[in-house]
């Protein structure tokens, strides 16, 4: 079982017996691109999610990641690498469901079977009225420098005058 199916179970878990948990995320495969031929086992590969931020409707992040080929690849357990990229805009009018503070977690996933995950974080930039997003990745031993970050500006969406500022929903 992957990583990712076992972290959904725990979720699953979590959530029949009652257990709060914030707004995270659900990411969609885009598609996936070869990048190192492997011939008897899974190739090395780069993946394309989607991501949809679950407290600010109208905004959309993709991401790239790279994703090991070969025996551990395919049993689940390589440690995946640092490096991920990041794209987010906006795809329609923007509505901001709830208040949230600065570098609140919209994505979670783990890179690894214990020590390494992946994060999309949250903010807002309140003089400028852009929400800010940066996926990283860290260690429980030792961080990562890998990092991307992506802008949003809050505009007007097909003719809607006001555009809510991020600033009034910051904790």
């Amino acid at each position: 079982m992957s990583f990712r199916r076992c972290l959904l179970a725990v979720s699953a878990v979590l959530a029949l017996a009652g257990v709060a948990a914030p707004a995270i995320a659900q990411e969609d495969l885009i598609f996936r691109k070869s990048t190192v031929w492997k011939m008897l086992t899974p190739d090395d590969k780069l993946a394309v999610y989607g991501v949809d931020d679950p407290v600010v409707e109208g905004v959309a992040c993709h991401y790239t990641v790279p994703e090991k080929g070969g025996v551990s690849g395919m049993f689940g357990v390589a440690e995946e690498v640092s490096e991920v990229s990041l794209a987010c805009r906006q795809v329609g009018p923007v509505k901001i469901k709830e208040k949230f503070s600065q570098g609140d977690v919209v994505f979670r996933e783990r890179r690894s079977l214990i020590w390494k995950k992946m994060q999309i974080v949250r903010g807002c930039d309140t003089k400028r009225n852009v929400l800010i997003y940066m996926v990283y990745t860290d260690k429980l031993i030792d961080g990562s420098p890998q990092n991307s970050t992506s802008s949003v500006p809050i505009m007007p969406w097909g003719g809607m005058g006001e555009v809510p500022k991020c600033s009034e929903w910051v904790r």
